[in-house]
Protein backbone atom coordinates (compact mmCIF):
# COMPACT_ATOMS: atom_id res chain seq x y z
CA UNK A 1 0.00 0.00 0.00
CA UNK A 2 1.24 3.57 -1.13
CA UNK A 3 2.26 5.26 2.19
CA UNK A 4 -0.20 8.27 1.58
CA UNK A 5 -3.30 6.33 1.15
CA UNK A 6 -2.10 4.94 4.83
CA UNK A 7 -2.41 8.21 6.04
CA UNK A 8 -5.45 9.48 4.53
CA UNK A 9 -7.30 6.25 5.55
CA UNK A 10 -5.55 5.69 9.47
CA UNK A 11 -4.09 8.11 12.31
CA UNK A 12 -1.66 7.20 13.69
CA UNK A 13 0.16 5.14 11.53
CA UNK A 14 2.67 2.62 13.44
CA UNK A 15 5.95 0.91 12.19
CA UNK A 16 8.55 -0.88 12.89
CA UNK A 17 11.96 -0.64 11.48
CA UNK A 18 14.88 -2.75 10.99
CA UNK A 19 18.04 -3.90 9.71
CA UNK A 20 19.61 -6.50 7.39
CA UNK A 21 21.35 -8.91 9.09
CA UNK A 22 24.80 -9.73 7.62
CA UNK A 23 24.57 -13.57 7.86
CA UNK A 24 22.17 -15.96 6.20
CA UNK A 25 21.16 -17.53 9.45
CA UNK A 26 20.66 -14.22 11.15
CA UNK A 27 18.20 -12.85 8.06
CA UNK A 28 16.44 -16.14 8.21
CA UNK A 29 15.94 -15.18 11.96
CA UNK A 30 14.89 -11.85 11.48
CA UNK A 31 12.67 -12.52 9.16
CA UNK A 32 10.56 -15.09 11.35
CA UNK A 33 10.64 -12.21 14.36
CA UNK A 34 8.76 -9.80 11.81
CA UNK A 35 6.37 -12.58 10.78
CA UNK A 36 5.51 -12.71 14.23
CA UNK A 37 5.10 -8.72 14.65
CA UNK A 38 2.39 -9.15 12.01
CA UNK A 39 -0.49 -10.19 14.65
CA UNK A 40 0.39 -7.05 16.21
CA UNK A 41 -1.02 -5.18 12.99
CA UNK A 42 1.65 -2.44 12.47
CA UNK A 43 0.96 -0.60 9.66
CA UNK A 44 4.26 -0.99 7.86
CA UNK A 45 8.20 -1.85 8.50
CA UNK A 46 10.94 -0.30 6.85
CA UNK A 47 14.58 -2.07 6.10
CA UNK A 48 17.38 -0.19 6.36
CA UNK A 49 20.92 -0.03 4.80
CA UNK A 50 24.05 -0.76 6.56
CA UNK A 51 27.28 1.79 7.14
CA UNK A 52 27.98 3.48 3.87
CA UNK A 53 24.79 1.24 2.23
CA UNK A 54 27.19 -1.82 2.87
CA UNK A 55 24.24 -3.83 3.39
CA UNK A 56 22.24 -3.14 -0.01
CA UNK A 57 21.37 -6.20 -1.56
CA UNK A 58 20.10 -7.71 1.44
CA UNK A 59 17.61 -4.98 2.10
CA UNK A 60 16.33 -5.07 -1.10
CA UNK A 61 16.66 -9.18 -1.17
CA UNK A 62 14.33 -8.77 2.33
CA UNK A 63 12.16 -5.94 1.26
CA UNK A 64 11.04 -7.88 -1.49
CA UNK A 65 10.59 -11.31 0.33
CA UNK A 66 8.77 -9.12 3.04
CA UNK A 67 6.09 -7.78 0.26
CA UNK A 68 6.13 -11.27 -1.67
CA UNK A 69 4.98 -12.76 1.55
CA UNK A 70 3.43 -10.71 4.49
CA UNK A 71 0.29 -8.37 4.79
CA UNK A 72 2.97 -5.84 6.02
CA UNK A 73 3.57 -2.69 4.32
CA UNK A 74 7.23 -2.53 3.16
CA UNK A 75 9.59 0.48 3.29
CA UNK A 76 12.80 0.15 1.44
CA UNK A 77 15.68 2.58 2.79
CA UNK A 78 17.90 4.45 -0.04
CA UNK A 79 20.69 6.55 0.70
CA UNK A 80 22.69 8.94 -1.91
CA UNK A 81 25.90 7.20 -0.56
CA UNK A 82 27.76 5.55 -3.00
CA UNK A 83 25.51 5.45 -5.89
CA UNK A 84 25.80 7.56 -9.10
CA UNK A 85 22.29 8.03 -10.47
CA UNK A 86 22.13 5.05 -13.16
CA UNK A 87 22.79 2.60 -10.14
CA UNK A 88 19.81 4.55 -8.28
CA UNK A 89 17.74 4.50 -11.12
CA UNK A 90 18.48 0.82 -11.34
CA UNK A 91 17.37 0.30 -7.93
CA UNK A 92 14.27 2.10 -7.93
CA UNK A 93 13.38 -0.08 -10.58
CA UNK A 94 14.45 -3.69 -9.16
CA UNK A 95 11.88 -2.05 -6.20
CA UNK A 96 9.29 -1.71 -8.37
CA UNK A 97 9.51 -4.78 -10.37
CA UNK A 98 9.75 -6.51 -6.61
CA UNK A 99 6.48 -4.83 -5.61
CA UNK A 100 7.84 -1.76 -3.31
CA UNK A 101 5.37 0.86 -3.27
CA UNK A 102 7.78 2.91 -0.60
CA UNK A 103 10.92 4.58 -0.78
CA UNK A 104 12.50 6.36 2.45
CA UNK A 105 15.05 9.07 0.77
CA UNK A 106 18.01 9.44 2.85
CA UNK A 107 21.33 11.53 2.37
CA UNK A 108 23.12 8.77 4.26
CA UNK A 109 26.31 9.08 6.82
CA UNK A 110 29.67 10.29 4.91
CA UNK A 111 31.93 7.57 4.45
CA UNK A 112 33.80 7.19 7.63
CA UNK A 113 30.79 8.19 9.70
CA UNK A 114 29.75 11.66 11.13
CA UNK A 115 33.14 12.65 12.17
CA UNK A 116 33.89 13.36 8.47
CA UNK A 117 31.44 15.82 8.88
CA UNK A 118 31.10 16.92 4.65
CA UNK A 119 29.60 14.38 2.17
CA UNK A 120 31.18 14.22 -1.21
CA UNK A 121 29.03 11.77 -3.64
CA UNK A 122 30.58 9.92 -5.96
CA UNK A 123 30.68 11.35 -9.88
CA UNK A 124 26.91 11.79 -11.05
CA UNK A 125 25.79 11.28 -7.48
CA UNK A 126 23.08 12.72 -5.20
CA UNK A 127 24.89 15.81 -2.91
CA UNK A 128 21.32 15.94 -0.98
CA UNK A 129 18.50 14.21 0.00
CA UNK A 130 16.06 16.27 -1.64
CA UNK A 131 17.71 15.85 -4.80
CA UNK A 132 17.48 12.19 -4.57
CA UNK A 133 13.64 12.91 -3.67
CA UNK A 134 13.12 14.57 -6.77
CA UNK A 135 14.71 12.04 -9.11
CA UNK A 136 12.38 9.16 -7.88
CA UNK A 137 9.42 11.54 -8.19
CA UNK A 138 10.43 12.37 -11.67
CA UNK A 139 10.96 9.23 -12.69
CA UNK A 140 8.93 6.97 -10.50
CA UNK A 141 6.03 8.84 -9.58
CA UNK A 142 4.26 5.95 -8.44
CA UNK A 143 6.56 5.69 -5.19
CA UNK A 144 5.56 6.97 -1.93
CA UNK A 145 8.49 8.47 -0.39
CA UNK A 146 9.92 9.47 3.14
CA UNK A 147 12.24 11.59 4.03
CA UNK A 148 14.14 11.97 7.90
CA UNK A 149 13.67 14.99 10.35
CA UNK A 150 15.65 15.50 13.18
CA UNK A 151 14.03 17.37 16.75
CA UNK A 152 17.10 17.28 18.57
CA UNK A 153 18.97 19.37 15.33
CA UNK A 154 20.79 17.51 12.45
CA UNK A 155 24.48 16.66 13.25
CA UNK A 156 25.54 18.44 10.27
CA UNK A 157 23.10 21.67 9.95
CA UNK A 158 24.90 24.85 10.21
CA UNK A 159 22.14 26.11 12.21
CA UNK A 160 18.02 25.37 12.90
CA UNK A 161 17.31 27.71 10.95
CA UNK A 162 18.82 26.30 7.48
CA UNK A 163 18.10 22.77 9.12
CA UNK A 164 14.76 23.39 8.42
CA UNK A 165 15.39 25.17 5.05
CA UNK A 166 16.35 21.79 3.76
CA UNK A 167 13.47 19.91 5.17
CA UNK A 168 10.96 22.05 3.62
CA UNK A 169 13.09 21.48 0.53
CA UNK A 170 12.84 17.80 1.12
CA UNK A 171 8.80 18.35 0.68
CA UNK A 172 8.91 20.57 -2.01
CA UNK A 173 10.70 17.82 -3.80
CA UNK A 174 7.92 15.53 -3.50
CA UNK A 175 8.42 13.88 0.16
CA UNK A 176 5.21 12.26 1.21
CA UNK A 177 5.44 11.95 5.24
CA UNK A 178 8.12 12.48 7.72
CA UNK A 179 9.96 10.52 9.97
CA UNK A 180 12.09 11.46 13.08
CA UNK A 181 15.53 10.25 14.43
CA UNK A 182 14.80 9.04 17.94
CA UNK A 183 14.25 11.54 20.87
CA UNK A 184 13.36 11.05 24.73
CA UNK A 185 11.92 14.38 25.34
CA UNK A 186 8.91 14.94 23.68
CA UNK A 187 8.92 18.34 24.11
CA UNK A 188 11.88 18.48 21.53
CA UNK A 189 9.48 16.26 19.15
CA UNK A 190 6.67 19.26 19.70
CA UNK A 191 8.63 22.45 19.09
CA UNK A 192 10.09 20.51 15.61
CA UNK A 193 6.29 19.92 14.39
CA UNK A 194 5.80 23.58 15.21
CA UNK A 195 8.19 24.97 13.58
CA UNK A 196 7.59 22.65 10.67
CA UNK A 197 4.17 23.70 10.56
CA UNK A 198 5.41 27.47 10.55
CA UNK A 199 8.05 26.97 7.54
CA UNK A 200 4.95 25.41 5.75
CA UNK A 201 5.45 22.08 6.28
CA UNK A 202 2.34 19.83 6.05
CA UNK A 203 3.49 16.21 5.09
CA UNK A 204 2.12 13.91 8.29
CA UNK A 205 4.72 13.91 10.55
CA UNK A 206 6.00 10.55 12.65
CA UNK A 207 7.78 10.22 15.88
CA UNK A 208 11.00 7.59 16.12
CA UNK A 209 11.43 5.79 19.33
CA UNK A 210 13.81 3.81 20.52
CA UNK A 211 13.31 2.27 24.22
CA UNK A 212 16.57 1.82 26.01
CA UNK A 213 17.24 -1.31 26.77
CA UNK A 214 20.82 -1.33 28.70
CA UNK A 215 23.39 0.73 29.35
CA UNK A 216 25.78 -0.13 26.76
CA UNK A 217 22.74 0.52 24.91
CA UNK A 218 22.16 3.65 25.72
CA UNK A 219 25.89 4.97 24.61
CA UNK A 220 25.07 3.51 21.36
CA UNK A 221 22.35 5.08 20.93
CA UNK A 222 23.93 8.24 21.79
CA UNK A 223 26.70 7.84 18.95
CA UNK A 224 23.87 6.79 16.32
CA UNK A 225 21.92 10.04 16.86
CA UNK A 226 25.41 12.32 17.13
CA UNK A 227 24.35 13.21 20.51
CA UNK A 228 21.29 12.59 21.62
CA UNK A 229 20.15 14.71 24.54
CA UNK A 230 19.11 12.09 27.28
CA UNK A 231 16.81 14.29 29.87
CA UNK A 232 18.37 14.46 33.34
CA UNK A 233 15.13 12.43 34.91
CA UNK A 234 15.88 9.46 32.64
CA UNK A 235 19.40 9.46 33.75
CA UNK A 236 18.97 9.45 37.61
CA UNK A 237 16.00 6.68 36.70
CA UNK A 238 18.65 4.64 34.98
CA UNK A 239 21.36 5.32 37.66
CA UNK A 240 18.46 3.91 40.39
CA UNK A 241 19.08 0.31 39.24
CA UNK A 242 21.86 -1.47 39.31
CA UNK A 243 21.85 -4.08 36.40
CA UNK A 244 21.01 -4.01 32.67
CA UNK A 245 17.22 -5.90 33.46
CA UNK A 246 16.45 -2.93 35.00
CA UNK A 247 17.97 -0.57 32.59
CA UNK A 248 15.70 -2.29 30.34
CA UNK A 249 12.04 -2.08 32.54
CA UNK A 250 13.08 2.19 32.91
CA UNK A 251 13.66 2.30 29.39
CA UNK A 252 10.42 0.33 28.40
CA UNK A 253 8.33 2.57 30.93
CA UNK A 254 10.01 5.80 29.50
CA UNK A 255 9.26 5.13 25.92
CA UNK A 256 5.64 3.88 26.82
CA UNK A 257 5.27 6.67 28.62
CA UNK A 258 6.21 9.11 25.75
CA UNK A 259 4.23 7.22 22.97
CA UNK A 260 1.12 7.63 25.54
CA UNK A 261 1.41 11.28 25.54
CA UNK A 262 2.27 11.71 21.81
CA UNK A 263 -1.21 9.73 20.95
CA UNK A 264 -3.07 12.13 23.72
CA UNK A 265 -1.57 15.30 21.59
CA UNK A 266 -2.80 13.69 18.35
CA UNK A 267 0.72 12.49 16.57
CA UNK A 268 0.11 11.23 13.19
CA UNK A 269 2.36 7.92 13.67
CA UNK A 270 4.69 5.83 15.72
CA UNK A 271 7.68 4.63 14.17
CA UNK A 272 9.73 1.76 16.65
CA UNK A 273 13.57 1.68 16.16
CA UNK A 274 13.31 -2.15 17.37
CA UNK A 275 17.40 -3.06 16.92
CA UNK A 276 15.86 -6.20 15.42
CA UNK A 277 14.34 -7.29 18.07
CA UNK A 278 10.44 -7.70 19.22
CA UNK A 279 10.28 -7.51 22.99
CA UNK A 280 10.29 -4.11 24.16
CA UNK A 281 8.23 -3.30 21.22
CA UNK A 282 5.54 -6.34 22.40
CA UNK A 283 5.99 -4.92 25.83
CA UNK A 284 5.19 -0.91 25.17
CA UNK A 285 1.94 -2.39 22.54
CA UNK A 286 0.81 -4.25 25.42
CA UNK A 287 1.09 -1.35 27.59
CA UNK A 288 -0.80 0.80 25.74
CA UNK A 289 -3.24 -1.41 25.06
CA UNK A 290 -3.32 -0.21 20.78
CA UNK A 291 -3.07 -3.41 18.91
CA UNK A 292 -4.12 -7.26 19.56
CA UNK A 293 -2.17 -7.90 22.84
CA UNK A 294 -3.44 -11.36 23.27
CA UNK A 295 -1.37 -11.91 20.08
CA UNK A 296 1.38 -9.81 21.22
CA UNK A 297 1.96 -12.37 24.07
CA UNK A 298 2.59 -15.11 21.96
CA UNK A 299 6.16 -13.53 21.44
CA UNK A 300 7.79 -13.09 24.70
CA UNK A 301 9.99 -16.37 23.84
CA UNK A 302 11.12 -15.58 20.64
CA UNK A 303 13.69 -13.02 20.91
CA UNK A 304 16.38 -13.42 17.76
CA UNK A 305 19.34 -13.92 18.43
CA UNK A 306 20.90 -11.38 15.27
CA UNK A 307 24.11 -10.50 14.84
CA UNK A 308 24.25 -8.06 12.35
Amino acid sequence: MHIRELFEHKQPVFSFEFFPPKTEDSERALFNTIRELEPLEADAVSVTYGAGGSTKDRTHDLVTRLQRETSLTVISHLTCVDATREQTHEILASCVAGGIENIMALRGDPPGGLSAREFTPVPDGFTFAGELVEYIKRHFPQLGVGVAGFPEGHPLAPNRLQEMEHLKAKVDAGADYICTQMFFDNRDFYDFVERARHAGIGVPIVAGIMPITSRKGMLKMADLAAGSRFPAKLLKAIDRVSDDANVKNVGIHWATEQVLDLLDNGVDGIHFYTLNKSNATRRIYESLGVKNSNAARTMVDHEPAVHA
